[in-house]
């Protein structure tokens, strides 16, 4: 699994002029799901997601998670994440799942990832045209990869 983590003021997905999901203080994952990512994969980038201390403390120094400040979290699909662009100037997305296994990796990683949060995680629409909006808090974006680790 491949993410872009980004810490939002404020975000929403919307697909075809309805409002799907918004939050305020948090996260907009972006998610990337390949044909190797299993369990273990969800395990450990939910529990990387919802313990990295990204957000500040009272001292002006990121020092609390999610969890710690009662964020929300939206969980966006994104397959482009796996996109290989070695060889021209048109990506591959070979690496990219297809929807009969991204599908329900995506669905289990969000249902992991809202028993780790104690709350409802937004979601957008797997495969539809979404427009993602967002009011990028920093700005902090981070990438991580659960084949590196990092």
């Amino acid at each position: 699994m491949r993410t872009v983590l980004q810490r939002v003021s404020k975000a929403s997905v919307t697909v075809d002029g309805k409002l799907i999901s918004s939050i305020g203080n948090g996260l907009l994952v972006l998610l990337g799901i390949e044909d190797a990512d299993n369990k273990e994969d969800i395990d450990w980038l939910s529990n990387k997601i919802v313990n990295l201390r990204i957000f500040n403390d009272e001292n002006d120094v990121m020092n609390r998670s999610v969890l710690d400040i009662d964020g929300d979290i939206i969980v966006v699909s994104q397959f482009t994440l796996h996109a290989q662009t070695k060889k021209g100037n048109r990506p591959s997305y070979i690496k990219a799942a297809k929807p009969d296994v991204a599908v329900p990796m995506y669905e289990e990683f969000v249902q992991v990832l809202e028993q780790k949060l104690g709350k409802k995680v937004g979601t957008g629409i797997f495969g539809a045209d979404m427009k993602v909006e967002l009011l990028n808090d920093g700005p902090v974006t981070i990438a991580m990869d659960t084949k590196n680790k990092e």
